[in-house]
């Protein structure tokens, strides 16, 4: 996922990206801050500050774009839960976020966080992660939740049938049925 500069392209250069930002914002997600805010705003947010910044952006490729692109994203994160908690600046949680948000990323790649791999191994892993994501984010929105909490934060299927006040059976089938979507989704794409 090769992209030049052309004139006017800021905005097709980041939109592949919006899949792969979404599913780190879910992964790092603070359920606690509820129905004030949303995953996806933080991801809008995020993609709206890295258009207005493009131009200081120093990298040449879509891996340092990526990583430009997560530090981004940890801020939003950051600044949603200083606005929305009303809290007073923790300086060590709102650093958490970016740790968070680049070991949510190494997850999702299956690339151990501080692995000592090549560049194009680490290229390999981005673009997996990148069709991953993309993958995720086109299930239906429980199957989606069910599977990021399930396989991404490590909730146990009790934990995230309370979490959505849905019975365990029911999270057992939307976790089922979404990962058989991803699996043909997948091999589609290999």
């Amino acid at each position: 996922m090769s992209h030049e500069k052309e004139p006017g392209s800021d905005v097709s250069r980041l939109a592949p990206f919006r899949p792969y930002l979404q599913m780190l914002a879910r992964m790092a997600w603070d359920w606690r801050l509820g129905a004030k805010l949303d995953p996806s705003d933080i991801v809008q947010e995020t993609l709206v500050e890295a258009q207005r910044k493009l131009s200081q952006f120093q990298g040449a490729t879509d891996a340092e774009l990526a990583a430009w692109l997560r530090r981004i994203l940890a801020n939003e994160l950051a600044q949603a839960r200083r606005t929305f908690r009303q809290e007073k600046r923790d300086l060590l949680r709102e650093n958490s976020y970016e740790d968070l948000v680049e070991q949510s990323s190494m997850r999702l790649a299956g690339l151990p966080a501080g692995d000592d791999t090549s560049p194009s191994m680490r290229a390999e892993f981005n673009e997996r992660a990148l069709r991953i994501a993309a993958a995720v984010e086109s299930l239906p929105e429980g199957q989606r939740e069910a599977v990021v909490l399930h396989y991404f934060q490590d909730l146990t299927l009790p934990e995230i049938a309370e979490r959505v006040q849905k019975s365990t059976t029911a999270v057992a089938g939307l976790v089922h049925r979404g990962l058989k979507t991803l699996r043909s989704t997948l091999s589609e794409d290999i």
